[in-house]
């Protein structure tokens, strides 16, 4: 048995065993991270548990990462999202990675992958854990899954996320348990762990509010799967959003106008519908500006729920969140989980695949609120790649959420690299999410209701509400000249792509002597 460091005798010791793994035989299953790491081989698809740097296995993965320094070890890797704690940048820079799926965002894998020696599988993150369970991609060998706790009957009590760790330690041959003692055991209770059914015979899942509970509090699984069982106190890492700033409060004080817009015109009420926001900066601030605003008693229904979500539930105007991973900024989640207890009744956490099912958000009749990377003029989004090619995170649960939306929003700010770089551009280069999926574009200039407008009139609006001079002009003028070719989607193909060519040949988007024209 190996100590950890801060449980001092060994009847403390015992005292955490008892009420951390319920199942007196599954006790001598606990080892070294080291020891839990040789379990994998070379070539063997691993289940990680995590979702947006929540509730991430910590230890073994990093274990693994040592063995890959020395010999010939490499994996592919599935989790629910991008993982904390350096952990695929470490495996990464240990050559431990092959393949990766469905979500990161980590600068050091990202590189990686960009330079093709990781292959990264980009995918809608309610899909993943259908296409395990039905044997279309490789099955997982081993679940590697972070728990406050293993219960009485061997089933596993997740962390701060749930993400795809109930079908991960369902479907794997084998499980290695991490129990975290840095996370609160008043978790459990927290968790709606439900798995729908086979197809084609399946039922609907059946959840008509947001608040509603269908599962079990904790992940069933045969104990004799659990083959190890690691003692951990390190924590999830904080989450990176930046404080909300003029350009973010300026679209989030476009969006909340919009909204009281709709409220007046009779299409939304004062509670409007359950929302959801991606992660992130703009979503995190969007969210924030829901506070001073005149609507109450809101609901969510996302993937994340980040700082906002918890600001809102302290301002009085959120009722219940429903999500699948809670990532916090390190001062929030300290005020957060010391007393979460004050939440709990008011919080769900759920499978990915539930929280991003598309029967349920086109059911609650969702609005949803996430970041583009780039627009253009009809609408189509990337989220994902830059300049076309090079692929940043990923494109998340955001499609899950934006086609089957009540309405669908974009966020973006309308120009980056001190603008160098147009967010609205005359052809996006890569297309996430196409212009059927997008109701609402709005960056910090204005914003652009699209809904029942033909691709001609779409176009104008972008232009005219979310564009920043000069390439306001610039794209008036691509538009106009677009319009004399004819078509129903007007474009000039030889100059589609003019502007992010002239970015990577100068530096810039801008074309100098039109922009000196317009300032004269």
């Amino acid at each position: 048995m190996h100590h950890s460091h801060q449980a001092q005798d060994s009847t403390e010791y015992q005292q955490i065993e008892k009420q951390r793994i319920r199942l007196p035989e599954l006790r001598n299953r606990i080892t070294t991270a080291a020891h839990a790491a040789s379990w994998i081989e070379d070539g063997m698809t691993i289940g990680m548990s995590g979702f947006t740097r929540a509730g991430d296995a910590k230890v073994v993965p990093l274990a693994i990462a040592e063995r890959a320094k020395t010999e010939n070890l490499k994996i592919s890797l599935m989790t629910g999202a991008s993982l904390g704690n350096d952990v695929d940048k470490t495996l990464t820079e240990a050559g431990a990675m092959s393949r990766r799926m469905p979500f990161q965002a980590d600068p050091t894998l990202r590189a990686a992958i960009n330079r093709g020696e990781v292959m990264y599988v980009d995918q809608h993150l309610s899909e993943t854990v259908e296409q395990l369970r039905t044997r279309q991609i490789n099955a997982i060998d081993i679940a590697i899954i972070e728990a406050i706790a293993i219960t009485e009957t061997g089933a596993i009590i997740p962390t701060t996320s749930v993400g795809n760790s109930a079908s991960f330690a369902i479907l794997a041959d084998q499980v290695i348990v991490e129990i975290n003692l840095t996370q609160s055991m008043d978790l459990e209770g927290l968790h709606d762990i439900f798995i729908p059914k086979h197809r084609p015979r399946r039922e609907p899942v059946p959840i008509t509010s947001v608040s509603d509970r269908i599962g079990t509090t904790a992940i069933s699984i045969p104990p004799e799967k659990i083959i190890a069982i690691v003692i951990t106190e390190k924590k999830d890492s904080a989450s990176t959003i930046l404080p909300p700033d003029e350009d973010t409060a300026k679209i989030a004080a476009h969006l909340v106008n919009f909204f009281k817009e709709e409220v007046r015109d009779g299409r939304l009420s004062n509670n409007l519908m359950p929302l959801q926001a991606g992660i992130g900066t703009i979503a995190n601030a969007v969210m924030t500006g829901f506070i001073d605003s005149p609507f109450e008693h809101l609901t969510m229904y996302s993937e994340v729920l980040q700082d906002s979500t918890f600001d809102l539930f302290d301002a009085g105007k959120l009722d219940f969140a429903s999500g699948s991973s809670i990532t916090l900024s390190a001062q929030k989640s300290q005020e957060v989980f010391a007393e979460i207890t004050k939440y709990k009744d008011r919080l769900i956490l759920r499978p990915q695949e539930i929280s991003n099912h598309p029967e349920v958000i086109r059911r609650l009749g969702l609005i949803t609120i996430n970041t583009a990377l780039e627009a253009d003029i009809y609408g189509n989004i990337n989220s994902t790649h830059v300049l076309g090619t090079h692929m940043m995170n990923g494109i998340g649960g955001s499609g899950d959420f934006a086609r089957n939306a009540y309405l669908s929003v974009f966020a973006t700010k309308s120009i980056a690299k001190d603008g160098k770089i147009s967010s609205i551009v005359p052809m996006v280069t890569h297309v996430d999410h196409t212009e059927h999926d997008v109701d609402i574009i709005v960056t910090e200039i204005g914003l652009a209701d699209l809904r029942g407008l033909a691709p001609r009139e779409r176009a104008q609006i972008i232009i005219q509400h979310c564009v920043a001079q000069p390439y306001k002009q610039m794209l008036i003028d691509y538009l106009a000249e677009a319009e004399q070719r004819g078509g129903h989607t007007p474009h000039i193909l030889e100059k589609a792509f003019e502007w992010h060519t002239r970015y990577r040949e100068t530096g810039s988007m801008l074309d100098v002597t039109k922009a000196l024209k317009v300032a004269a």
